[in-house]
């Protein structure tokens, strides 16, 4: 798993484009202008924050040690999530996809509509 795997991962998901809104390191995924997924571009270690059903996210820091609250970001519903091989590239994309469908079911019906018809 690298970072080029989770950023190809990101695009081809529907309305999802990438940014570095805050500075030059830290790179930004949004489906539809909300985030869903930021990472480094320079850590030694390929970590990602993403967004999570609340009841989920503290069940992972409860389950896995490398699951932790996301910096600055709500600590409820943001959890970091470190790839250290003890988990499968499966369900480290898994986490990525929950992220996105957070995102995408707080999103306006009309809004909704628009990411569903996008090809």
């Amino acid at each position: 798993m690298d970072l080029e795997t989770i950023r190809s991962y990101c695009l081809s998901k529907k309305g999802v484009t990438e940014s570095f809104p805050f500075d030059e390191e830290t790179l930004v995924f949004k489906v539809m202008d909300k985030m869903f997924l930021l990472c480094s571009i320079n850590s030694d270690e390929l970590a990602i924050s993403v967004k999570c059903d609340s009841l989920l996210a503290m069940e992972l820091r409860e389950r896995y040690e490398f699951v932790t609250p996301a910096y600055h970001m709500n600590k409820k519903m943001w959890n970091t999530v470190t790839y250290t091989g003890e988990i499968s590239q499966f369900e480290f994309l898994k986490m990525i996809d929950h992220s996105y469908d957070e995102v995408v079911k707080k999103m306006s019906k009309k809004m909704q509509s628009v990411l569903e018809s996008m090809s």
